[in-house]
């Protein structure tokens, strides 16, 4: 069976480390690493990169912050679990605000170490798979704009080959930014797919409004990609379970212009580009980043923005556990028709949000 992740788990009570190899022995064909104390964990993230790492809370003279921190200096994309044998009131929260993944309690039931497990490792690969990206991104940019030079150059002499590059290469590039969207996504478990639900309402909007298929398709890309700025945002006011900060608010409300921003190079992504920059405009000229109101926001603009909000109401989020019941969603939509949404992409969707 091929290896499914990396494993490193800091405890100093052997009890405790025979129990989780039991456990994960079971689990699947797991490589698990055991340290005994903070710095001797830390030096081992640094000479093998882990996808997932454990914490003992009760480990003497711990100061879990600090090793946080220093693991974060060690690996950033670090998906950390932390195994509480006393569970505090609002500890978990502490935690979630540092960038610890989940808290466990002990001992730990099977099948919820199975899911940590499983959806950690999976983050972690995400999350470094599009890291690596971003760090590409330039590069990447500055070789289409040549590659699309050499196609300027070459059109007469060889047009279908060339083209036939050219969507090579766009297809290439759409399938990486894909990938990094999907990862900012999968940065919190309770925003998985949401990108790809959005898409999902939105076109069904846009069919209902009878949109061209040409500007179906715009919306549905800028859908896939409108939470791309997010890469600039820390796991900490991402994954926060209490009110954000009038500062770390204004962090949130640039992703829109940073996602634009990421996807202005890419010429053929011209039309999904300000769909994503608008997506959080409202008609009565409240939104952001712009402040722009009525008809001066793109339409595909405005019916993002509904499939957006609705969809976010009816999913979990760190800050609400528990999602808004189909009928409060719509009422809320309704509530806000002619303020933060356009009363006809509103009309639009009620009548397509029985079959979503």
């Amino acid at each position: 069976m091929a290896v499914q992740g990396k494993i490193l788990f800091i405890c100093d009570d052997k009890s405790y480390i025979i129990k989780i190899k039991e456990q994960l022995s079971n689990l699947g064909d797991y490589i698990l690493t055991t340290e005994s104390t903070a710095q001797a964990g830390v030096v081992s993230l640094e000479h093998y990169i882990c996808d997932l790492v454990i914490i003992r809370y009760a480990i003497p003279d711990l100061d879990i912050l600090s090793m946080i921190g220093e693991l974060k200096k060690v690996d950033s994309d670090c998906v950390i679990v932390v195994l509480l044998e006393v569970e505090v009131e609002g500890q978990s929260n502490q935690f979630a605000e540092v960038g610890v993944f989940e808290t466990l309690g002990w001992p730990v039931k099977t099948d919820k170490l199975k899911f940590v497990v499983e959806k950690g490792i999976k983050l972690h690969m995400l999350l470094a798979a599009g890291r690596k990206m971003v760090q590409g991104l330039k590069e990447n940019n500055q070789a289409l704009e040549k590659q699309n030079t050499l196609l300027a150059k070459r059109i007469e002499d060889s047009t279908s080959n060339l083209s036939r590059l050219y969507e090579d290469l766009r297809s290439t590039y759409m399938r990486t930014i894909r990938v990094l969207a999907q990862a900012i996504d999968a940065r919190d478990h309770y925003t998985h797919s949401h990108s790809e639900n959005v898409a999902r309402y939105a076109v069904a909007i846009a069919n209902q409004l009878k949109l061209p298929v040409k500007d179906i398709e715009l919306i549905r890309q800028a859908c896939e990609l409108h939470d791309l700025g997010k890469i600039g945002i820390s796991d900490s006011i991402l994954l926060k379970t209490s009110a954000l900060t009038s500062s770390e608010w204004e962090q949130v409300k640039k992703h829109p212009t940073v996602g634009a921003q990421i996807l202005e190079p890419l010429t053929f992504l011209n039309g999904v580009v300000d769909l994503v920059r608008q997506h959080h405009e409202h008609y009565d000229g409240s939104g952001y980043p712009e402040g722009r109101r009525g008809e001066d926001i793109l339409l595909g603009a405005r019916v993002i923005h509904v499939a957006d909000s609705y969809e976010a109401m009816r999913s979990a989020r760190s800050y609400r556990k528990i999602p808004l019941m189909k009928e409060e969603a719509i009422l809320e939509i309704k509530c806000n028709s002619g303020t933060q949404f356009d009363p006809k992409i509103v009309d639009a969707f009620l009548k397509v949000v029985d079959n979503l």
